[in-house]
């Protein structure tokens, strides 16, 4: 479906005037050109992709606030690929030789860490807390009750959520 001239003029319009202000944002968080530019250019395809074929909607109204919000959410994602990623070649580093993946293996791993840590944080923040103290921290369900201030029917729920999730996301994953 073609867009309108008016979204699309105005679409160009906002590249054209914030275009340079939101790659050197980027690129003083990053410290990188070539990541700030990418970053940039998905900023600006998701204001693309979610532009509806109004114009008057806040996307195109205050178009410096909503690409700042979706930059910076694009940020956030992007720095925490990365941390996941350093912790895992750290982890990998420490392996004995005859146990270190393959390039394409590192490649599926890094992939299923970053696909779990995205499920992670698309959980509600109690679900999250209570899967990763039972799972990750090891605590009982009694004690992650008693630290959450909620009963254990609802940690037993909470974690069923979580777990329903987990089994979601293995289902999409490469086997």
């Amino acid at each position: 479906m073609a867009m309108p001239p008016l979204l699309s003029t105005q679409l160009e319009s906002h590249y054209r005037a914030h275009h340079g202000w939101l790659a050197h944002w980027l690129q003083r968080r990053l410290g990188n050109a070539a990541e700030a530019a990418d970053l940039m250019h998905d900023t600006f395809a998701r204001l693309l992709a979610g532009a509806p074929m109004q114009p008057q909607t806040p996307a195109l109204r205050a178009p410096k606030a909503y690409l700042a919000t979706v930059a910076k959410h694009l940020l956030i994602n992007h720095l925490r690929r990365q941390s996941l990623e350093r912790a895992w070649l750290v982890a990998l580093a420490a392996l004995p030789e005859q146990h270190v993946p393959s390039t394409e293996q590192r490649a599926e791993i890094l992939q299923a860490l970053q696909a779990v840590d995205a499920m992670l944080d698309g959980l509600k923040p109690k679900v999250r807390a209570v899967f990763i103290m039972a799972q990750i921290e090891g605590h009982a369900y009694a004690d992650i009750a008693a630290q959450l201030g909620i009963g254990e029917r609802s940690v037993k729920r909470y974690m069923a959520e979580a777990l329903t999730e987990c089994v979601l996301l293995a289902q999409d994953l490469p086997a």
